[in-house]
């Protein structure tokens, strides 16, 4: 390493610091200039590598630069593919709708419309709020305490974090919050106190046009939803007529194992959200899946400039090939205990932490007790070679979210990392 090369680091962040917005966030927890990715690893100008357990906040599901995906997109950009089109059709999108209606919603029976809202996964929340109110001609939306649903000002108006929702300027309205399973503890069943609210008419809670959800709470803490409360929450809807939507954005396309979140609950969610991962490569893109009868749109009542992104269908298209069989599944719910075994063991060796393991598939963490001791150990693993982020409203979950591709090798150096980072900060407690 030259001195220039030394050199040059700080005051590239420094360029950030000076002409960037307050607002960036994960520059802040990891202060490197990154400038090359590949699989579950990334460099920095220094030449430092990195294991990734972050996976681009669950957008990288397959990992950095997968060179299948990546092939297709630079083969369809030299053959002058379009690029841009609205909502034009194209082959790219024809092959990408294809593909997903047989590879995804026939093997499953499922016979929803794909709507494409925008590219971002609040785009695709606003769209099943509006279609929700639409069909039912009501304006309440049902959901949870510690929810996040994005950053837009309908997604953030059934988003639990108080920080989060400041940021928005003005009151945040038509939505009431309900208990998230086990939000208070194991003896309150939450969906009985929901069927009480709804059924009392003193209970000050109209009827909503939908229930929304994630089956786990990712940026909530990683507060993981039993099958059966995902059930009861679907017969809940049924009951008293009320659309059930579900937030798969961050938990979908394989997070916890299944290339839907609530595959395993046996639900039949009505409207589905799809960002993050759905683009296979990490490119901009978003599906809201709504049940034939749902869609009942005008031409253009929901639009957006950016919804045809050729290049997004190319690589998406070309992902949904890891779900043709169960090969990619079967090895995440491998290396999931893998995870978990080694999460409890970690928690269970530095106790003064106070920790405790959570989690589903390739979505767990640890939620800590003792103050600031997530950030303490994500920064400890960032100075080590580990990108990790933390999660809940206090930032107490450390998060561990790898590309599903990780190898067995790159899965064993990272969570050697964690432990080495977590052993480090509980020792300094001792000092």
């Amino acid at each position: 390493m030259t001195n220039a090369n030394v050199m040059e680091k700080p005051q590239t962040i420094e360029l950030f610091e000076e002409l960037e917005s307050q607002v960036r966030s994960y520059i802040r927890s990891f202060p490197t200039v990154f400038t090359k990715a590949k699989g579950y690893r990334l460099w920095d100008e220094a030449g430092k590598e990195y294991i990734d357990f972050f996976a681009g906040a669950g957008s990288l599901n397959y990992g950095h630069n997968h060179p299948v995906l990546k092939q297709k997109v630079i083969d369809y950009m030299m053959e002058d593919g379009v690029v841009h089109s609205l909502d034009m059709a194209t082959k790219a999108k024809a092959e990408f709708l294809k593909r997903f209606e047989q590879i995804i919603l026939k093997p499953r029976g499922m016979d929803h419309k794909i709507m494409f809202p925008g590219p971002t996964g609040t785009n695709s929340v606003e769209a099943a709020l509006k279609i929700a109110r639409k069909v039912t001609g009501r304006d309440t939306i049902m959901c949870f305490t510690n929810a996040f649903h994005g950053m837009t000002m309908g997604s953030l108006s059934i988003t639990g974090n108080a920080m989060k929702r400041e940021g928005a300027g003005v009151a945040l309205h038509n939505s009431v919050f309900m208990p998230y399973d086990g939000y208070f503890g194991e003896e309150v069943d939450t969906v009985d106190y929901i069927d009480a609210m709804l059924q009392d008419n003193g209970s000050g809670v109209d009827k909503p046009a939908a229930i929304i959800f994630e089956t786990v709470q990712g940026e909530g803490g990683i507060n993981v939803s039993s099958y059966e409360w995902m059930k009861r929450i679907e017969q809940l809807c049924r009951r008293h007529d009320i659309l059930l939507i579900v937030d798969d954005v961050q938990m979908g396309c394989g997070r916890t194992g299944t290339f839907f979140s609530f595959e395993k609950a046996g639900i039949e969610p009505d409207i589905i959200c799809m960002s993050k991962s759905i683009g296979g490569f990490g490119l901009p893109f978003a599906i809201t899946l709504l049940r034939p009868e749902l869609d009942i749109w005008k031409p253009g009542e929901h639009n957006g400039t950016f919804r045809g992104n050729n290049l997004s269908f190319v690589a998406a298209a070309e992902a949904l090939s890891f779900w043709a069989d169960t090969k990619l599944t079967e090895k995440i719910d491998r290396q999931a205990e893998q995870i978990q075994e080694t999460l409890e063991s970690v928690a269970k060796a530095y106790p003064k932490l106070k920790g405790s393991a959570r989690g589903r598939g390739f979505i767990q963490g640890i939620a800590f007790e003792a103050g600031s001791a997530a950030d303490e150990i994500s920064a400890e693993a960032f100075k080590r070679g580990l990108i990790m982020e933390t999660s809940g409203v206090e930032s107490q979950v450390l998060k561990v979210m790898p590309p599903l591709t990780i190898d067995d090798k790159g899965l064993n150096e990272g969570l050697e990392l964690l432990r080495q980072s977590v052993k480090a900060v509980h020792d300094r407690l001792d000092g």
